[in-house]
């Protein structure tokens, strides 16, 4: 069986690791744990006909005081680079990130997530400011963690693009 190793990359407190939770165990919980370091999981998914098990690495978030170490990024197959809908400033790490990962890493397919989107009174984001990130990504979702909008469709998009597959037309698309 095929392993691609995933990681998951944004600001603190995004939902990488609601998003996690919600993709492998089906669960949303509104108490908030700020990962530390890494936390690996797995899940098997199915690209085309075949199993590929995808190797979760939920990296702790990046902020003024802490950066991604990219050395966790060797070997990853791709990442989902999630923004919070609801705090425009999470946008700009996110192209942070990219740039960094491009420069330290090299070129890798991600998937861009608009996460929290059942939080529509709160939504901040807009169309402008996602022009580079969205064009670059192999596809753009919003999802929420807490309803499961768009999670197994992202996950699965990228283990698609990751596997050197199309990204599969997921409902959300390219907002």
């Amino acid at each position: 069986m095929k392993q691609a190793k995933i990681c998951m990359l944004g600001a603190f407190c995004v939902g990488k690791t609601s998003l996690v939770a919600r993709f492998v165990k089906s669960v949303f919980s509104d108490k908030y744990h700020s990962t530390i370091g890494v936390k690996i999981d797995k899940k098997v998914v199915s690209v085309g006909d075949a199993p590929v098990t995808l190797v979760l690495w939920d990296l702790e978030g990046e902020d003024d005081l802490v950066r991604v170490q990219m050395s966790y990024l060797r070997g990853a197959a791709g990442y989902l680079l999630v923004v919070d809908g609801t705090r425009p400033e999470t946008l700009e790490t996110a192209v942070l990130l990219r740039r960094r990962i491009e420069t330290e890493v090299g070129v890798l397919p991600f998937v861009l997530l608009l996460n929290k989107c059942d939080l529509t009174d709160l939504w901040a984001l807009d169309d402008p400011g996602l022009l580079g990130l969205r064009d670059a990504a192999a596809t753009t979702l919003k999802t929420s963690a807490k309803t499961g909008q768009n999670v197994e469709e992202a996950f699965a998009a990228l283990a698609s693009a990751a596997m050197g597959g199309p990204a599969p037309d997921a409902a959300g698309g390219k907002p």
